[in-house]
């Protein structure tokens, strides 16, 4: 498999037009002369677009191009006003690079062809009328980024990862929000069989596919339909094809379109695209620390599992999140509460973390007091969602829950002795060798104390003086 991601680019306006790109907006109401195809428009580029594809680019260990030229790809839809796509071919902003994604036999380097920058289409809609079909074209000129990969994924779990990779290094960069459900991330995903130590075969391209889920679904689909023309001694027919998710099927759309069939020629209105090197170098001073970096950081400094640090740095929201949870407490007992009870929780509500309105401060303040034993691990998780739909403050939160641990030394001394007292003859028992009975007193002592005992306190002091 091979992937060609389409990602818009996280801009105000369009690539060459002053329009909005605000998601969700009345249809055709964010539209300019040039974006419609009116004769005369001209574009004229968007720095920041140019600015924001470079940045991915170098994220992508990329090599970045000084000069490329925009070319007009030439088909035509309803939802293309132009009769002509605004595209690179020949030499687009940003040449090969790769990244790395995490496999089940290690880490694999999957090869990137090419970044190029171009104009997104319009939308057709097919579903509102009987006998009519509408066109907005909002979506019309956004900017977008079609990064090619190399055929290097061999298994729909590899295709998901590297889309994930990608997804997060774009969100890291800040030049892609990778809202796959907006479709501001989408991917064409080229499919080909082949017998072990043959050449690759005859691919077939589905088309805009915007989850992850559907994408592994429509490789699984199609690397089964192929291998059963090839068993029936009948050749792969290259084509474009659409995915269905309800039948969980590709279908054909159109025979696969060559270079040569879009008559590709440099666009007369815009000149080649002069990137110099101190701007190359100036951005990449700007660049974040990617995933990467990050996992073999958070690793080191905070003695991370490999596994932990790989999902918190997914996503560089939850990333900050974790660090400033991390900065003044216990890092393994941060990602457990993070990873384990918090996000247990925003899955049941389907919720992002960044769309939660759940700051570190208000976890950080429970977690605090599980340190500060002034409530035990399980309470807090027993009161957790509670506590996440109060207004108040960790502390206030648990005395009006009657449920602040004691954890005062003497207060528990003088509990364990009184139950001690009480069942002398159990004492005898427990020390001439009846060690179950251990567990008897803790719970003695939890009883007396109405479950507000720290355990661990406990333990200790019932130890010490039953070995008197």
């Amino acid at each position: 498999m091979g992937l060609e991601v389409h990602a818009q680019i996280k801009s105000n306006s369009k690539l060459f037009s002053p329009a909005s790109t605000d998601w969700g907006a009345e249809p055709n109401s964010q539209v300019e002369l040039v974006d419609s195809g009116m004769p005369g428009a001209l574009p004229v580029i968007n720095e920041y677009c140019v600015d924001q594809a470079i940045l991915t680019g170098l994220s992508l260990n990329a090599k970045i191009n000084n000069i490329s030229i925009f070319d007009r790809k030439n088909y035509f839809y309803p939802d293309l006003p132009q009769g002509y796509q605004i595209s690179q071919f020949e030499k687009p902003i940003v040449g090969e690079g790769s990244l790395i994604i995490d496999t089940n036999h290690g880490q694999k380097k999957i090869g990137i062809t090419r970044l190029h920058l171009e104009q997104d289409a319009g939308k057709s809609i097919h579903d509102q009328d009987v006998k009519n079909s509408f066109i907005d074209l909002n979506r019309s000129g956004c900017a977008l980024m079609e990064i090619v990969s190399e055929p290097d994924l061999r298994s729909p779990e590899e295709v998901a990862e590297y889309v994930k990779k990608l997804r997060s290094i774009l969100r890291y960069v800040g030049s892609c929000d990778g809202n796959m459900e907006k479709g501001n991330m989408r991917a064409d995903v080229n499919v080909s069989v082949r017998k072990i130590g043959k050449p690759l075969g005859t691919r077939c391209e589905i088309k805009n596919v915007n989850s992850i889920k559907f994408i592994q679904q429509a490789i699984e689909y199609e690397a089964k339909r192929q291998v059963e023309i090839l068993e029936q001694g009948e050749l792969i027919k290259q084509e474009t094809r659409l995915f269905d998710p309800n039948k969980c099927e590709t279908r054909s759309m159109r025979g696969k379109e060559e270079s040569h069939d879009y008559r590709y020629f440099p666009d007369p209105d815009l000149p080649p695209l002069i990137i110099s090197e101190n701007k190359i170098q100036n951005l990449k001073k700007t660049m974040p620390e990617l995933p990467d970096k990050k996992k073999e950081r958070f690793i080191e400094n905070y003695s991370l599992k490999n596994y932990d640090a790989e999902i918190l740095v997914s996503d560089k929201y939850i990333a900050d999140y974790f660090e400033e949870l991390a900065e003044t407490r216990q890092p393994k007992l941060v990602v457990s509460w993070l990873t384990g009870e918090l996000f247990s929780y925003l899955n049941k509500k389907n919720i992002e973390l960044s769309d939660s309105k759940i700051s570190a401060q208000k976890l950080g303040s429970l977690i605090d007091l599980i340190s500060d034993g002034k409530i035990s691990n399980r309470q807090a998780k027993e009161v957790f969602e509670d506590y996440l739909k109060s207004d108040k403050n960790a502390n206030d939160f648990i005395k009006d829950k009657g449920i602040e641990q004691i954890s005062d030394q003497a207060e528990i001394e003088d509990l364990v002795k009184s139950v001690l007292q009480k069942n002398a003859k159990m004492v005898d028992d427990y020390k001439s060798g009846k060690d179950k009975l251990f567990g008897f007193f803790v719970g003695q002592v939890m009883k007396e104390s109405k479950g507000k005992a720290n355990p661990q306190v406990v333990n200790n002091l019932l130890k010490e003086l039953l070995s008197k």
